[in-house]
């Protein structure tokens, strides 16, 4: 296990990297396109400028994400829109028993929710601006009781 460990950094940061390939790809033609996809997030209620905060979070949430800046914070964002589309989008129209036609958003928004809680990694600018600063750890707070 201690090999692993000593891979968590890049482990992190192919998570990171997936997920923002993912996301960019998503969100960039809802940018691009705005128009053409109001009326989707119309038919599930959403109203239309929906659509530019979906654009905006996906494509610059997943571009911070993959640079590892304000990972914390981009991907929690990114895991409730993960769960909002499932709650209202995907679940109702499949079923929960249906789990191939909602997976990616399942998968999307686990996936963001574990990185929201672990952070970005050492391979990040998050690691080279904050470091370890603001973690309490066991380590830290055993030395500290000695």
């Amino acid at each position: 296990m201690e090999l692993l460990d000593k891979l968590k950094p890049l482990g992190l940061l192919g998570l990171r990297c997936a997920l923002a390939m993912i996301f960019i790809y998503h969100g960039f033609p809802k940018l691009t396109h705005t128009h053409q996809y109001v009326q989707d997030f119309a038919q599930y209620g959403f109203p239309a400028y929906f659509v530019v905060i979906a654009a905006m979070l996906e494509t610059f949430g997943g571009a911070l994400i993959f640079i590892g800046l304000f990972t914390r914070l981009a991907a929690l964002l990114l895991a409730g829109e993960m769960v909002v589309a499932l709650c209202r989008v995907h679940l109702p129209a499949a079923g929960l028993y249906q789990l191939p036609r909602y997976q990616l958003p399942l998968a999307l928004a686990a996936a963001t929710f574990a990185l929201a809680t672990t952070g970005a990694g050492m391979l990040s600018i998050d690691y080279a601006i904050f470091g370890t600063r603001g973690k309490s750890s066991r380590r830290s707070r055993s030395k500290r009781e000695d």
